[in-house]
């Protein structure tokens, strides 16, 4: 697992919109999906609900949330 993909997790779970998201991460949508897509695969979990208009957490992306915030804090100090 890769800090970046905890930080795209942490950045999409707050916009709960890939654009927004990745416009805030300075990258575009595809290179987003695709981090989010391998950080799922890796842990063997869904961590999103996604449909074409909106973006909302499973219950294991809620639980991944906090802990995933604390990582990046961290790694940022």
């Amino acid at each position: 697992m890769e800090l970046r993909h905890l930080r795209h997790f942490v950045t999409l779970a707050e916009e709960k919109h890939y654009g927004r998201a990745a416009g805030r991460l300075f990258m575009t949508q595809p290179p987003l999906s695709a981090s989010i897509m391998r950080l799922e695969s890796e842990l063997g979990v869904q961590l999103f609900d996604r449909d074409s208009k909106h973006v909302r957490l499973t219950r294991a992306g809620e639980a991944l949330l906090a802990r995933a915030r604390d990582i990046v804090l961290q790694a940022d100090k």
